[in-house]
C-alpha cells in the first residue's frame, strides 16, 4: 500500500508510460508504424508453401542422428520487418520501407511482427540448398518490407527464441 502522494503519482507515471509504451510499439499511435500494404484479414502476398511434414529431407538429414528439434507447420500473418532495426529502435511500417530493404540486402536478419507483437525470425526452410546459397526467399522478403503477408513454413520455439522456416523457395 502506498503511503504518500508521491508514491502513487510515481507509481500511477510507471503505469502510465509501460502502458504508452506498448501501444506506441504495436504502431496504435504512431502513424509512421502503418505498414506499406496488405492487412491482417487481406495479406498482400503468400510467402511460402504449407510443407506435408514439419522438416525437409535436407533438414532430417543435417540434424545430428536424423533428428531435428521439433517444429510445426503453421500460417501466420504478419509484416515483414528488419529484425534488426525492430529489436533495436522499434522501427518498422511504411516509412521504414527503404531503410529496412537496404538492411535485408546486406544479410539483416528477416523478421515477421505479428498483429499480437510476435516476433519471428524468419529463414528458408531447405538447409542445404539455404547453406549453399541456393534460395531466393531473401529476394521476396526484401520487395514485401513493410506490407503485411501471410507465411506458411514451419515454427520453432527454442529456449523463447521463436523461428519460422518457410519452404519453397530453392532455386529450380
Amino acid at each position: 500500500m502506498l503511503k504518500s502522494k508521491t508514491g502513487f503519482i510515481a507509481l500511477f507515471c510507471i503505469v502510465g508510460a509501460t502502458a504508452a509504451y506498448g501501444v506506441v510499439k504495436q504502431g496504435i499511435l504512431n502513424p509512421d508504424m502503418t505498414p506499406q500494404a496488405g492487412t491482417y484479414e487481406k495479406p498482400a502476398a503468400v510467402l511460402g508453401e504449407t510443407p506435408s511434414a514439419p522438416w525437409s529431407s535436407t533438414t532430417v538429414e543435417a540434424s545430428v542422428n536424423g533428428k531435428p528439434l521439433p517444429g510445426k507447420v503453421v500460417t501466420r500473418v504478419g509484416e515483414i520487418v528488419d529484425y534488426s532495426c525492430y529489436l533495436q529502435l522499434g522501427k518498422h511500417g511504411a516509412k521504414h520501407k527503404d531503410c529496412g530493404q537496404k538492411c535485408l540486402r546486406n544479410g539483416m536478419p528477416i523478421g515477421l511482427l505479428t498483429k499480437n507483437g510476435t516476433l519471428y525470425l524468419l529463414m528458408e526452410e531447405e538447409h542445404h540448398p539455404r547453406r549453399d546459397g541456393k534460395t531466393n526467399f531473401r529476394e521476396m522478403a526484401v520487395e514485401h518490407v513493410s506490407d503485411i503477408v501471410e507465411v506458411h513454413g514451419t515454427e520453432s520455439d527454442v529456449d523463447r527464441q521463436r523461428a519460422i522456416y518457410v519452404t519453397g523457395f530453392v532455386n529450380k
